[in-house]
């Protein structure tokens, strides 16, 4: 299967811009967008599955009950696997392409879900967790960058969000296979297992897609490519500049390297501010406020990622009708609302065990996700997606995941640590202060990119680094750098 007669891929619409495209306007690219977003909806279902299942890990393995280091560590293997995963998923895509690292990436999340799924005792289990970010991590570099290289630039932010709202369903998904299976024996070996499906599915379906247009062209493969000029000449322009690069070519580089800072400090952002502790440990935190049973937790928590699904279609609008950069600054005053609601409830929840400050602490997990999940859930990735010309997109891209994920492991594997020590109010309160630092770093850093090509995007970094009147003495740098 070629792109050579997709309308409204990059490029067309710059060459013919009467013809404004809207989010269903092209149904093969939104087809190849959910195709590959499975890879989030994957991504999701282990960020989410895990949170219900440790509940039942623990009554199964008495040495996981009594250590909540093990407990940790069962749930951020996933992610020491994903930071490999993420770091080797630059390379990976910029050498054999976006496809070849999707169809990777499934095969090493199926073997991973059945490692979990038929482990004998906790060590096992996280090897398998182990397995399944591996495959998350490559996913996680690639499933954005195939979307948006295939996007028309006015909706290329809502069809780079359909990946994080495939995430967030992916989480809402694995909730309620988690309610699903609290009554059948083996409940954590199904919940887990089940991540198998969806990657077998991909799988699948990945042979039929087509490979990106621009890495064919840019790999001298023209003739699969998207044969429409203005791409061509946008490529042509890409290929002439390409050189090989390292990791240290991006720090070289001063617009790249001011382009990497935005695009990794939003990724660290996004994890500094808790999602991933209300998504891993919102069964945990439920029961922390007092509502002991398992079923429970789990029931008020597939609320919560209801809203966390729903947040990110809401968000699919409003990307690239508000902006990535207003979107993150609302969605983090609410984030940070929310964080100081839920400090206060576990301050006072001591003092009224089971009242009222018990509910108050699952509306502000709610009232978290609400703000979130439209805007600091897929601004950062969509953000990642588009800032980077295309000879660094794999490699940043793959260097800015990297960083999501070490600031994941770094925040899930000291959450209850810290929560035991400080107090679980206390952490929140930290977590609040972060999401200031965040606000002033997207005010100060993070640029508009709505509706940009990448050639424009692009212009705004060079402008950055070297002013608007100085584009000659930023070619001659580059050039002593070739």
């Amino acid at each position: 299967m070629t792109m050579q007669s997709v309308p409204g891929s990059s490029g067309y619409l710059d060459l013919f811009p009467e013809r404004r495209m809207s989010y269903f306007g092209n149904h093969y690219v939104l087809g190849l967008t959910v195709v590959a977003g499975i890879g989030g909806l994957l991504f999701g279902y282990d960020t989410g599955v895990i949170s219900g299942a440790l509940l039942y890990i623990k009554d199964d393995f008495e040495v996981v009950k009594q250590s909540s280091f093990l407990q940790e560590t069962i749930v951020s293997m996933a992610l020491v696997g994903a930071i490999i995963g993420a770091a080797s998923g630059g390379w990976i895509n910029d050498v054999y392409g976006r496809k070849k690292a999707t169809l990777l990436a499934d095969i090493v999340f199926v073997a991973g879900a059945l490692v979990m799924a038929a482990a004998p005792d906790p060590y096992v289990l996280i090897l398998g967790r182990l397995l399944v970010g591996l495959g998350i991590g490559v996913a996680s570099v690639t499933a954005p960058v195939y979307i948006a290289e295939a996007s028309p630039s006015e909706v290329r932010g809502g069809l780079v969000s359909t990946n994080v709202l495939m995430i967030t369903g992916g989480q809402f998904l694995s909730y309620l296979v988690n309610y699903a299976f609290t009554q059948v024996p083996g409940t954590w070996r199904w919940m887990l297992g089940v991540s198998a499906v969806p990657g077998v599915i991909q799988f699948g379906l990945m042979l039929f897609m087509p490979e990106s247009p621009r890495w064919l062209f840019m790999n001298d493969r023209k003739v699969e490519s998207i044969q429409i000029d203005h791409l061509s000449l946008a490529a042509e322009e890409e290929r002439v500049m390409k050189r090989t690069v390292g990791y240290f070519d991006v720090f070289r580089s001063k617009e790249i390297r001011l382009a990497f800072i935005a695009g990794a400090g939003l990724q660290a952002f996004q994890q500094f501010t808790g999602i991933n502790t209300v998504m891993y440990y919102s069964p945990t935190i439920v029961q922390m406020a007092g509502f002991r049973s398992n079923q429970l937790a789990l029931l008020l928590s597939l609320i919560v990622a209801a809203m966390n699904a729903a947040g990110t279609v809401v968000g699919i609008y409003f990307i690239d009708h508000c902006g990535r950069k207003k979107l993150a600054l609302s969605s983090l005053f609410g984030v940070i609302a929310s964080l100081l609601i839920l400090a206060i409830s576990f301050f006072q929840q001591s003092s009224d065990p089971n009242g009222i400050y018990g509910w108050l602490a699952v509306i502000g997990l709610a009232l978290y996700i609400a703000f979130f999940a439209p805007g600091m859930g897929p601004v950062p990735w969509t953000v990642n997606s588009e800032i980077y010309p295309q000879q660094y997109r794999g490699i940043c891209g793959g260097m800015s995941a990297t960083v999501n994920w070490i600031s994941n492991l770094i925040v899930t594997q000291t959450f209850l640590s810290i929560a035991e020590a400080a107090g679980i109010g206390t952490t929140f309160l930290i977590l609040a202060g972060i999401a200031v630092l965040a606000v002033i770093f997207v005010i100060v850093v993070v640029p508009e990119t709505q509706g940009l090509t990448f050639s424009e995007v692009e212009q705004i970094w060079k402008e950055k680094a070297w002013g608007k009147n100085n584009n000659i003495e930023s070619l001659l740098v580059q050039g002593s750098q070739s």
